[in-house]
């Protein structure tokens, strides 16, 4: 039908050949586009028609569109997309301002841009909700969570992706409904939630295989390999994502298929097949940095990391960790996370200011109809009655006005709260860095002197201590920054069975260096059979902060110990040191927050009194306590008291 109509305005001569022909590339994609992969033959053919040809506007709006749709590179996507914008902007086209605003938004994400992402999605999304299009506000939606995916931010990404199925539904499009359930398959599958990922990869399977979609079916097949790999059964899913793959491949869609080969490295890894592994990891990474997609550049140079390490090239794998590291930072730093936190405030504050300027239009509206209503009483002699009328209606105005206002500024007074939260968070992480910190100071001294010494041998026993430390420190930044990022802002507490040896040893490990260097005697005396019910984390950060202030207020030659007791219900566990004690007018003040508690150590290490405040909130928050016994001159000791671990009788023990 539309080849028969362009035929017909050749023969009358009505448009001319140069419209012709952009509209019959244009009509053989409409025909021919798939959902998710690109085709960058028909991108470069339609570039090449708006380098050569004069369009008009409107037309070349719609190669534009198709452009950035098909391309696959996301810097060039995003230059199209933001031509189209400037140009949909100029001629007030607001249905081609959407398509580009969201095409931004998607190249920026590929991109690692994550707060310029969110911000053009945002607006794509505001464009919809004016032009009541239910549909393209689903789209908006669901790319708005893929973008809150990326940042890890799974509770804000949940609830997009699913105001996105609930528009999908009562559109009835299937397609786009698979799409946004496959995205929250996904979305519960890197969450580890895999029964409630399964249940929606196979609705999104089923509707694509009704419909014949071989790249949805693709992309499905994929993730429940991902899935089965993640539950450790090899097989099947090497079976499932070399299947998805295959078609992947054909369609160009080399970001689906960098991740899937990052999976099959790991499939291979565990079979011990190092050879193959590393050519997948490394084909996912080289394809990653080819497309510019900064979120899986980031996993293969990790994934690539683990595999050289395990092979004992340390050289290669260093290297691939730092590109993790850089990587991982330029997505997830403190600022881009700020602004996304902006942009979504802004997003709801503008919402509900919309519905205060409805009410106020509202308002006014009735304030009309009441004068409307008014005369009409006048003359029928009833204006008492009206009067009465439009005063119940402007207290019933207000008071919905009142409660708007409210509930603005208690959502306002929760996000200080959460500022507030976060902030303590970053003074969490900043302390807790500091002790491993002091460990390499204390390693820095022993090389100075073993060179002064020529003792070369201690200097290889130091080596090995050396690679313990930086390990022990990469761990610790790992938590912090994991813990940070993935709570919110709100300090987690997650209590479980922990055994007291095993954490403070490692928790003691950390300070070898630092005691060696001082000439300190660091002891521990833990027994075996101690187990708490205490949140680890906190309670790791306990210790470390009480053993490093002993290790900080000690002088050379003297002594810390760690001990540890059953106490009832309870166990006690003691940091004794021999250093220089606290004053009696400081212990008033030991655990409260606010005034100036700065200090420094035996060797100058400076103290801000902010690790102190740190362990009495987490020996409270574990439903514990904290005491302190001191004598200037003679030394310190800290007790804390944490919550043993109850086990259930078993049915041998009560007929014992």
């Amino acid at each position: 039908m539309i080849l028969s109509w362009i035929y017909k305005m050749m023969i009358e001569d009505k448009y001319d050949l140069i419209f012709i022909r952009a509209y019959l590339i244009i009509g053989f994609i409409f025909f021919t586009c798939t959902l998710f992969g690109q085709d960058q033959v028909k991108a470069d053919s339609l570039i090449f028609i708006l380098e050569t040809e004069e369009l008009s506007d409107s037309l070349k709006l719609e190669v534009l569109s198709e452009v950035f749709k098909h391309h696959n590179d996301p810097e060039m996507r995003l230059f199209y997309a933001v031509m189209a914008s400037e140009l949909a902007e100029n001629i007030g086209n607001q249905v081609f301002l959407y398509k580009s605003k969201l095409n931004i938004g998607h190249a920026y994400r590929k991109m690692g841009l994550l707060d310029k992402a969110l911000d053009a999605l945002l607006q794509s999304l505001q464009i919809a909700e004016k032009l009541m299009d239910k549909k393209r506000e689903a789209v908006a939606f669901t790319a708005i969570g893929s973008v809150y995916r990326v940042e890890n931010n799974y509770r804000e990404a949940l609830k997009y992706y699913n105001l996105g199925i609930k528009k999908f539904r009562e559109t009835n499009d299937s397609i786009k409904l698979a799409t946004g359930l496959l995205n929250t398959g996904e979305l519960y599958r890197i969450d580890y939630k895999f029964d409630s990922a399964l249940i929606y990869f196979q609705e999104s399977l089923e509707i694509f295989k009704q419909k014949n979609y071989d790249i949805g079916i693709a992309y499905n097949l994929g993730n429940i390999g991902l899935i089965y790999a993640e539950r450790g059964k090899n097989n099947l899913a090497e079976k499932n994502i070399s299947e998805a793959v295959i078609v992947l491949e054909e369609l160009g869609d080399t970001y689906a298929v960098s991740i899937y080969d990052t999976y099959m490295a790991d499939i291979y890894k565990d079979k011990g097949d190092y050879q193959r592994a590393l050519e997948y990891a490394n084909r996912s990474h080289k394809e990653a940095v080819k497309g510019g997609f900064k979120e899986q550049v980031r996993d293969a140079s990790l994934k690539l990391s683990e595999l050289y390490s395990d092979l004992k090239d340390y050289e290669k794998a260093f290297n691939f960790q730092s590109q993790y590291i850089a990587y991982r930072d330029s997505i997830n730093n403190e600022e881009t996370i700020r602004k996304m936190a902006d942009l979504r405030t802004e997003y709801e504050v503008s919402q509900k200011q919309a519905e205060v300027d409805l009410l106020n239009e509202q308002k006014r509206n009735q304030q009309i109809i009441g004068v409307g209503l008014t005369l009409v009483i006048l003359l029928v002699a009833a204006l008492a009655l009206m009067f009465y009328k439009n005063s119940k209606q402007r207290q019933q105005t207000n008071q919905i006005l009142s409660e708007q206002k409210e509930e603005i500024e208690a959502q306002r007074d929760q996000l200080d709260e959460l500022n507030q939260s976060k902030d303590k968070f970053f003074s969490i992480i900043s302390h807790d860095l500091r002790g491993p910190v002091h460990a390499f100071k204390g390693m820095s001294r022993l090389i100075k002197m073993y060179i002064d010494q020529n003792c070369i041998d201690e200097l290889a026993e130091l080596n090995q201590h050396f690679d313990k430390s930086v390990d022990q420190l990469s761990t610790l930044l790992d938590d912090l920054l994991d813990w940070a990022v993935s709570q919110q802002g709100k300090v987690p507490y997650s209590p479980e069975e922990v055994s007291l040896h095993d954490l403070s040893e490692d928790v003691m490990g950390l300070f070898h260096n630092m005691a060696q260097a001082k000439k300190i005697n660091l002891t521990t005396n833990i027994p075996q059979d101690i187990q708490l019910w205490v949140d680890s984390n906190s309670l790791r950060t306990i210790l470390r902060n009480l053993v490093n202030n002993a290790l900080k207020f000690t002088e050379e030659g003297g002594s810390v110990t760690l001990s540890a007791e059953k106490d009832g219900d309870m166990a006690a566990l003691h940091v004794s040191d021999t250093g220089r004690g606290i004053s009696q007018e400081q212990l008033q003040s030991l655990f409260k927050l606010g005034g100036h508690k700065r200090s420094w150590g035996t060797e100058g290490e400076k103290g801000l009194g902010l690790g102190l405040q740190l362990v009495y909130s987490f020996s409270e928050m574990n439903g514990g306590s904290i005491t302190v016994e001191s004598e200037e001159g003679e030394g310190t000791t800290f007790t804390i008291h944490m919550p043993l671990h109850k086990i259930a009788p078993t049915p041998e023990m009560m007929n014992s």
